[in-house]
């Protein structure tokens, strides 16, 4: 019986190291299609994005890599946009 305790604790490495939390990605075309956005707004909205906002960046076979957000990417994303729609001359260079 003690053996299975000592199993089910972790190493103290893996305790102090932070891990990422996220399980799942959408891609921007799909955010594009659950939001009814534009992929063309969502595209320029996201490029103000950073990794910490919930941009993901995803690869495949090939240099082609497909923009992709977390749960609070997406969130991010909402927020963003609504600042974009209102106020769109803040937004013009």
């Amino acid at each position: 019986m003690e053996l299975g305790a000592a199993n089910r604790r972790r190493p103290s490495s893996l305790m102090s190291t932070q891990r990422n939390k996220v399980h799942s990605v959408t891609t921007i075309a799909r955010v594009a299609v659950d939001l009814g956005a534009d992929d063309d707004l969502l595209w320029e909205i996201a490029g103000e994005m950073e990794p910490e906002d919930g941009l993901i960046w995803v690869y495949g076979p090939g240099d082609d890599g497909v923009m992709a957000f977390s749960d609070d990417g997406i969130e991010c994303l909402r927020d963003l946009i609504e600042m974009h729609t209102a106020h769109p001359e803040t937004n013009q260079e």
